[in-house]
């Protein structure tokens, strides 16, 4: 037991760290989706609490379907369900609430195309990557990961009712972001990860095999950064956010081949996550810079 009250076991159950990283995106999603100014406020509003509570939802279900796993990595040893603080009983009414005022709210005061994808990206996290994907392929965060990619998606249908080629753009550098972020993690708890017989890649395939896939998605991440300035999108301020973070992300990466310092994994780990936000923070600045409507003047005038 520990000596956690109960709302904080309760808030532990919900991954806030990471539920903060989805709602970040969310709203860069809603923010990105117009032209000028600023979406309506209740719009925004009613959107990320019915984004955040299903991601909350996905997350306590992750926490029940993994608690044997959590109990034996030490990562994990500390959380409400292995330390005997809350039941499975609990878990899973805490879950079926947040799912439920999360549809709840999208359908009632966004729209149901939102509703649906927020729900279908609950079941993607929750059920196939969590109780399939993770327990039988070493791919499971590649395939998995579009789950994890969906927030900023979310977020602009959640003001737009539409799905456009910009939004699925942001989930596709999320897509690529995730395997070369949770991999680095994953190298830095192997031993965690083979005693739970988690067949992660740096498990079935060793270290060394699973940093060169690394290379691969930082490189194709790195270019489909480039993509929102190359549509015309954002303009030069996110150009160069983009490359300078790309070459930075890259070049940790690469590091990791030939150094022998064991918690370099665990730094890459870190700054992916500092890596997304502040991307998209660029993203965002790029947005509102009076600059950018210049860009896109000048990059969108016919040259005949």
């Amino acid at each position: 037991m520990s000596n956690q009250s109960k709302f904080n076991q309760y808030l532990e159950l919900t991954k806030p760290k990471v539920v903060l990283l989805i709602v970040f995106t969310a709203l860069v999603g809603m923010l990105l989706s117009v032209d000028e100014g600023l979406p309506p406020m209740m719009t925004m509003v009613y959107g990320l609490i019915g984004i955040g509570f299903a991601a909350s939802s996905a997350a306590a279900i992750n926490h029940w379907a993994d608690q044997k796993i959590d109990a034996i990595m030490l990562r994990t040893q500390h959380r409400p369900l292995p330390q005997g603080d809350l039941t499975d009983t609990n878990v899973i009414v805490f879950a079926l609430l947040l799912c439920a005022i999360s549809m709840g709210v999208l359908v009632w005061k966004i729209n149901v195309l939102t509703a649906v994808l927020t729900f279908f990206s609950l079941i993607g996290y929750a059920f196939i990557y969590t109780f399939y994907l993770k327990r039988v392929t070493p791919q499971n965060i590649v395939i998995g990961g579009a789950a994890g990619a969906a927030p900023p998606v979310l977020g602009w249908t959640a003001v737009t009712g539409n799905l456009t080629g910009d939004a699925l753009l942001l989930f596709a550098i999320i897509y690529l972001w995730t395997p070369p972020h949770f991999w680095a993690l994953a190298i830095h708890r192997v031993e965690d990860y083979s005693k739970a017989k988690i067949p992660m890649l740096p498990v079935t395939h060793g270290i060394k095999h699973t940093w060169l896939h690394m290379v691969y998605y930082t490189i194709l991440l790195f270019v489909i950064s480039l993509f929102p300035y190359l549509v015309g999108m954002s303009g030069w301020v996110y150009l160069i956010g983009a490359v300078v973070l790309g070459a930075r992300f890259l070049q940790l990466v690469w590091q990791m081949r030939t150094s022998t310092d064991p918690m370099l994994p665990w730094k890459v780990f870190k700054f992916s996550i500092w890596y997304l936000m502040i991307l998209f923070a660029v993203l965002l600045i790029d947005h509102y810079l009076p600059v950018h409507d210049f860009n896109q003047k000048v990059f969108q005038t016919p040259l005949l």
